[in-house]
């Protein structure tokens, strides 16, 4: 999977071989129903795939990040809004993404009203444009690049943050409870990290936003995707709410055909970033402590196991796949919030998690988590996704019902279950005393004190621990400091080439009293120790 920053490269390079004709503009309001779009996109699946229209992609060229950043949408011209300040506003403003030299193809855009499609026609009008801006030479029907909303129209918070956008192929994000933005979400993943093929990115080419008035209830939102292998009708219902500690509840319903065989169909996909955390990292790399959107996939099975995965950077793309059945959820999460461990004003401690919770159950298949390697924080190069057991040839269809949390923590927590707060690697063997070679330890600690209280005094928890590969020794627990977190401790002995998938909980009476931890461990991989 590549990364949101290398498609929309792709994308650039794309643009200048090719201008397809452009769909002429639909003035006047059309009947609308998810119904209609869903047949739509079937008949499209029956048919070759057109590309989207690139306007002038010489012009669009030169409208790079500076450029780009240059074309001010102008608040007034938002549409659904009230003005600041009215008596009642009207709804949570619409604004527009510009087409540029990383946003390529045109996105067609529509209101509805009582069930009436109207398209929103492309102007200059919308934006404040310099003078010599390359924007200026584009044709009345350049069209859109995307959407966003912003908060509820008061003078308080209107028009200075948004708390959705969609923007590039397939992908969206929102906002969490602390306000700010993070990873993101797809309509659909094809081929990623498949030998001897190019990963596919599919577009949403049209959106349909119905008239809103009450900010507590659910924004509709649906699209047309369409891509090379693949057609499809999205139905979007998102939640903002007054009460902003909510975060954004997305519930999504998709209906998807298969033009062509495709190897890896990753549904429900997330996508995010992971440099370095506590664990894992070379010296001198950066100056900060840790740079991560997220830190971990939590993952609640349809048997009812919590399971937690520290992400990495490896050296080389990685997929790691865990079969399951009816999953209850599983998601990309930021468990971190502590500002001292990133020093950094962006503000990653803030970034939110993201939660996918099936309403339709998924039958049989496997989380997958992607890992690509990565050197920098501009890469998005994490995948999580829901892979169905049976193959995707062309013709099959797929129907999906699930809903998005973006919150600051999962939303179904497991109070009788402590949870994984810092996984820490370094030199085994014992402290004061030559460090065997070859030899690891591991840290791994978890917090919940309703969980952890119930230690008595004097009694150290059990930790379970296994390998497939190496030796496991000096395995103890010990309380850290602070009342509540308790420190899983083992040592592993293997050689630097091999490759260890470790799992351990810590347990009380044969209880569990922890999530399950698992880690993909190769010692070349890890730091310098």
């Amino acid at each position: 999977m590549l990364s949101r920053r290398a498609l929309l490269q792709g994308a650039t390079a794309l643009a200048g071989t090719s201008m397809f004709l452009p769909r002429r503009v639909q003035a006047e309001p059309v009947p609308f129903s998810f119904e209609a779009l869903m047949a739509r996109a079937e008949a499209l699946a029956g048919q070759a795939y057109v590309p989207p229209y690139q306007p002038m992609p010489d012009v669009v060229q030169q409208i790079d990040y500076a450029q780009h950043g240059k074309l001010k949408f102008r608040p007034e011209k938002a549409l659904f809004a009230g003005q600041p300040g009215a008596d009642l506003p009207a709804g949570y403003p619409l604004e527009f993404f510009h087409l540029g030299q990383y946003f390529t193809k045109r996105v067609q855009m529509y209101t509805v009203v009582d069930g009436q499609a109207t398209e929103v026609p492309y102007s200059t009008d919308f934006f404040e444009m310099p003078e010599d801006s390359p924007a200026r030479q584009l044709p009345p029907d350049a069209g859109f690049a995307g959407f966003r909303l912003q908060e509820w129209n008061t003078e308080a918070d209107w028009p200075r943050q948004d708390w959705v956008a969609f923007l590039g192929a397939s992908y969206f994000r929102a906002i969490g409870a602390a306000g700010q933005y993070g990873l993101s979400a797809r309509g659909i993943v094809l081929d990623a990290a498949v030998p001897d093929r190019t990963e596919e990115f599919p577009d949403f080419t049209e959106f349909y936003i119905e008239e809103m008035s009450d900010p507590n209830a659910p924004v509709t939102v649906c699209a047309l995707l369409d891509g090379p292998s693949i057609s499809g009708a999205y139905r979007f219902r998102m939640t903002r709410g007054l009460d902003r500690s909510r975060g954004v509840q997305m519930e999504i319903e998709a209906k998807l055909w298969l033009r062509k065989d495709v190897e890896r169909l990753g549904l429900t996909p997330l996508t995010s970033m992971f440099w370095f955390g506590e664990y894992g990292r070379q010296r001198l790399t950066d100056w900060r402590p840790e740079v991560h959107d997220s830190d971990g996939l939590a993952m609640w099975t349809g048997a009812g196991e919590r399971i937690w995965r520290p992400l990495n950077n490896p050296v080389s793309t990685q997929i790691s796949a865990f079969v399951d059945e009816n999953p209850r959820g599983f998601g990309l999460l930021q468990r971190d919030r502590n500002f001292d461990h990133f020093l950094d004003g962006v503000m990653y401690d803030r970034r939110p998690c993201l939660w996918v919770e099936p309403i339709v159950p998924f039958g049989r298949g496997t989380v997958q988590l992607l890992e690509i390697p990565t050197d920098d924080e501009i890469h998005d190069n994490i995948g999580a996704f829901w892979v169905p057991e049976e193959p995707a040839r062309a013709g099959s269809s797929y129907t999906l019902n699930y809903r998005l949390y973006w919150q600051n923590t999962e939303p179904f927590v497991a109070e009788n279950i402590a949870q994984t707060v810092a996984s820490r690697i370094g030199r085994g063997g014992t402290p004061g005393l030559q460090r065997p070679e070859n030899v690891y330890h591991f840290g791994v600690e978890f917090d919940r004190p309703a969980v952890m209280q119930r230690i008595p005094y004097g009694v150290f928890p059990e930790v379970v621990v296994t390998t497939t590969t190496g030796t496991i020794s000096r395995v103890f627990s010990e309380p850290v400091p602070n009342g509540n977190v308790w420190r899983a401790n083992f040592d592993i002995e293997m050689q630097p080439d091999e490759s260890a998938d470790l799992r351990m909980y810590m347990a009380l009476d044969g209880v569990p009293l922890t999530e399950t931890w698992i880690y993909q461990f190769t010692p070349r991989l890890a730091m310098d120790l």
